[in-house]
């Protein structure tokens, strides 16, 4: 005769209560839930952890694209302006140039807002000014520009609004 598909004992080891045979079988099922469980928790954390690392790498790829923009500046800033102040501020237009085009290259866009209608979502009001020459609600000044990185807002715009 066969064996018994769900022991693997050979039938004249298995017992003929039905009791006990429904017993043996919870009992596996349970096992095997219980494995699957663990397997799942093992694997979540595992995905979890590998997230976190690729995270780490990418904010540590772009600190080390950053610092030779810092060290342009520490250079920048042991110059004398006083002499060659046209040289001096041709260097700091190149750093800022050099900087803007890595924050582009990592998908970071300015806001536009001078001229723009006021919207809350990218646009932070810090000053309310009256002016006739601008409609009510337009952006007449930045104080701190605004940053997105693709869809998402880094930093909305600091800005100041016209009111009637």
């Amino acid at each position: 005769m066969p064996d018994d598909p769900l022991t693997d004992e050979p039938e004249s080891m298995v017992s003929t209560d039905p009791v006990s045979d429904l017993q043996r079988e919870r009992d596996d099922y349970h096992d095997r839930w219980m494995r699957k469980t663990a397997e799942f928790d093992n694997y979540r954390k595992r995905v979890e952890r590998e997230r976190r690392e690729q995270a780490d790498q990418k904010v540590t790829d772009l600190l080390l694209e950053l610092l030779p923009v810092v060290d342009d500046f520490d250079r920048a800033l042991t110059m004398d302006a006083g002499e060659g102040g046209v040289a001096y501020r041709k260097g700091i237009e190149l750093i800022h140039a050099k900087l803007n085009d890595l924050l582009r290259r990592h998908g970071v866009r300015p806001i536009e807002s001078l001229g723009a209608d006021f919207d809350p979502n990218v646009h932070q009001a810090v000053i309310h000014e009256s002016s006739p020459e601008h409609r009510e609600g337009e952006v007449i000044g930045e104080l701190a520009r605004g940053y997105t990185l693709g869809e998402r807002l880094l930093r909305p715009a600091m800005v100041k609004v016209a009111k009637p």
